[in-house]
């Protein structure tokens, strides 16, 4: 299976960077590849009981051997990759292989000036943003006024560039939100300085990922945010600025979609989400506080405390038909040892309705209350489990059950954040 995709089901944090990591490290990956998003995403990789925390670069770069890329379809901040390479290098990473594509666009300072002034002003109809100038970024791109990192190799283009995407910033900063112009020549400056430091690693990345595939080396593309954070498919207004689905794996990575063997939604054996928006299951109960403790839901990269509710089928069979999933990869099922019961959502109420699949309106779904059907738990510690015959028959139901309302078959259970804390359903 030389192409691979894998992706968030639900609203993000799912654990997919832990997802990623396994098929790193059971089959031999030769290169892992972020393909949209900028530095709002957070993976978690534990590895032999030492915590990592990627954001924009690939999970991969953890796993020896594999090429890590940062396609096209993604935003880079050349301070944030720059830090986060220093971070890893400084305990002891090898990072020199990474591969990042001459056409991603740049996130630079004032896009996370614009982004933060932007999110205040809209009070309480706040999107919920992480404040690092990715939308505005993604705006700049769409409205033809972005600037790419093959542009910072030539000043003269570069001072063009950043005129032209300032010339109606500075205008909506001044007049608009009552803030100081910002400096043509200084953003200039800011980003010519990372241009030395960055021109080795920049080549042109859908080149090199579709000759690997023609050399019958194995590719993992890894996905950031998800699925409900879709700009066209999720939960919109509350949503992110690219296409974290399947078809946008192709856009971001510059390859044909009939390069992909396998799509794998990874979800957690219940759901969170950051930032504002619908969310059906969401407990504000014991249960959800619970749920955040035991979890450990803190935003990997905003450090925000995650909303938590039950396992939501109605968005996994959405996610399983956006994407076209081969399978899933269930997470975090020894959070729920420590219940009697466990409710799941199988549909919503909506007026009055039984509703079984994704609602059309943004209405519908804020209205939409959870059908729930009931599971007997296992009241026990799982993490020690290396087989799914090793799983309290309880637990085995559950997920057999999630397998048969998700659509798509589960493909392996994580029982704790370590590596090799993984049960394989289907091999």
């Amino acid at each position: 299976m030389p192409a691979i995709v894998v992706l968030g089901a639900q609203w993000g944090d799912e654990g997919k960077g832990k997802a990623t990591d396994q098929l790193a490290t059971t089959d031999p990956i030769d290169f892992v590849v972020r393909t949209s998003g900028g530095h709002n995403a957070g993976h978690t990789i534990v590895v032999n009981g030492e915590k990592y925390a990627t954001h924009l670069l690939p999970s991969g770069i953890l796993t020896p051997g594999a090429t890590s890329v940062i396609a096209g379809g993604v935003v880079v901040s050349p301070e944030a990759l720059f830090r986060e390479l220093d971070g890893l290098v400084a305990r002891g990473v090898e990072v020199a292989g990474l591969k990042v594509s001459a056409n991603a666009h740049v996130i630079a300072s004032y896009h996370a000036t614009i982004d933060k002034v932007t999110e205040r002003f809209l009070g309480k109809n706040q999107i919920g943003t992480t404040g690092r100038g990715i939308g505005p970024a993604y705006g700049d791109k769409i409205n033809r006024v972005g600037v790419r990192i093959a542009d910072l190799f030539d000043e003269k283009i570069l001072a063009q560039k950043v005129e032209a995407a300032l010339d109606l910033r500075n205008q909506l900063l001044t007049k608009v939100y009552n803030r100081r112009a910002i400096e043509v020549d200084a953003v200039v400056e800011e980003l010519t300085s990372y241009a030395e430091r960055l021109r080795p690693m920049v080549c042109d990345t859908s080149l090199l990922l579709n000759q690997a595939l023609d050399a019958g080396q194995t590719v993992l593309f890894e996905g950031a945010q998800a699925t409900m954070l879709d700009v066209d498919h999720g939960t919109y207004p509350f949503v992110t600025s690219s296409n974290p689905v399947a078809g946008g794996v192709c856009v971001g990575a510059g390859i044909g979609p009939t390069r992909i063997d396998r799509v794998i939604g990874v979800i957690k054996a219940y759901t969170t989400r950051v930032g504002s928006g619908p969310f059906p299951t969401e407990l504000f109960d014991e249960d959800g506080t619970k749920l955040q403790q035991l979890g450990g839901e803190i935003g990997v990269s905003t450090g925000r405390t995650r909303r938590c509710g039950w396992y939501d089928a109605v968005i996994a069979r959405y996610a399983s038909r956006v994407n076209g999933l081969t399978e899933f990869f269930l997470t975090k099922l020894d959070i729920l040892g420590a219940w009697e019961q466990i409710p799941v959502c199988v549909a919503y109420e909506i007026d009055g309705q039984r509703v079984d699949e994704m609602p059309m309106t943004q209405t519908e779904f804020f209205h939409a209350k959870p059908v729930y059907e009931y599971f007997e738990g296992w009241q026990s510690d799982i993490s020690d489990c290396r087989s799914f015959d090793d799983l309290p028959k309880n637990a085995q139901v559950y997920v057999q059950a999630l397998e048969e309302m998700s659509g798509a078959k589960i493909w392996g259970v994580g029982v704790g954040p370590g590596r090799e804390q993984t049960v394989v359903v289907h091999p």
